[in-house]
C-alpha cells in the first residue's frame, strides 16, 4: 500500500526492520522534550486533521466525559495531524523507540497511519524515522464532526499541545489557533476503556 505522500505506507503497522528506529512526534508526544531531540519535518504543516467518535467504545482505547458533570457528550474529539505543504516545516521531537514501544504507539495512534519520513526530516538520526499521519477514517470522522457542529478538542489536550510546541518552537504555536475554526473546546476528562 502507498500513502498519499507517495512513499510506502505502514498503515497495517507492520513490523519494521531490525535496528534503530525513531518516531517523529509533533502533537502530544512533544510534551516530554527530554525524551528526544528537536527535529524539523520539511514540506508539512500542522492541522486539526483527525477525530475519534466519542459515542463509540473501542476496547483498550479511550472515551471522554465532561469534567463538570461526568456526562458523555456525543461529539467527535479532534487531534492534530500533519498534511503536505511545500512552504512549511513542522518542528517536533525525534524519539528513539524500541520494538515494544513502537507497537504500543501503533495501538495508541488508532486515528493515524504510520509512515516512514526519514528522507524528509532534518537532523535525521541513523535508522528509520516514522511518523503518524491521519488515516482516511480518522479524517472522515473530523469532517463529519465539523459538518454536524460536533467537533471538539479537549482543553487538556490543547493546553498540553500549546505548552509542548511552545517549549520547542514558540513561533509555531500561533498557527494552531486559526486551524481550530469550526472546532469547539470542552473541559473533558479522559476515561480509559478496558481491553475487554
Amino acid at each position: 500500500m502507498r500513502s498519499f505522500y507517495g512513499g510506502p505506507s505502514c498503515a497495517d503497522h507492520g513490523a519494521v526492520s531490525r535496528g534503530r528506529h525513531f518516531v517523529f512526534g509533533y502533537g502530544s508526544l512533544v510534551a516530554d522534550p527530554e525524551r528526544g531531540h528537536v527535529a524539523r519535518l520539511r514540506g508539512h504543516r500542522r492541522v486539526w486533521g483527525v477525530a475519534m467518535d466519542n459515542r463509540v467504545d473501542l476496547a483498550g482505547y479511550k472515551s471522554y466525559r465532561l469534567r463538570a458533570d461526568g456526562s458523555r457528550p456525543e461529539v467527535f474529539v479532534a487531534f492534530v495531524d500533519i498534511e503536505p505543504d511545500p512552504a512549511c516545516t513542522v518542528t517536533g521531537l525525534c524519539l528513539a523507540v524500541s520494538d515494544a514501544e513502537l507497537r504500543a504507539l501503533d495501538d495508541r495512534e488508532r486515528n493515524y497511519d504510520r509512515i516512514d519520513v526519514s528522507a524528509q526530516l532534518d537532523a535525521c538520526p541513523a535508522g528509520h524515522v516514522f511518523d503518524y499521519v491521519g488515516s482516511r477514517t480518522g479524517r472522515e470522522r473530523l469532517r463529519s464532526g465539523r459538518v454536524s457542529g460536533r467537533a471538539v478538542v479537549s482543553r487538556d489536550y490543547l493546553d498540553g499541545l500549546r505548552a509542548g510546541i511552545g517549549a520547542i518552537a514558540p513561533d509555531e504555536v500561533a498557527a494552531i489557533e486559526p486551524a481550530l475554526a469550526g472546532i469547539g473546546v470542552l473541559d473533558l476528562e479522559r476515561v480509559e476503556v478496558p481491553r475487554g
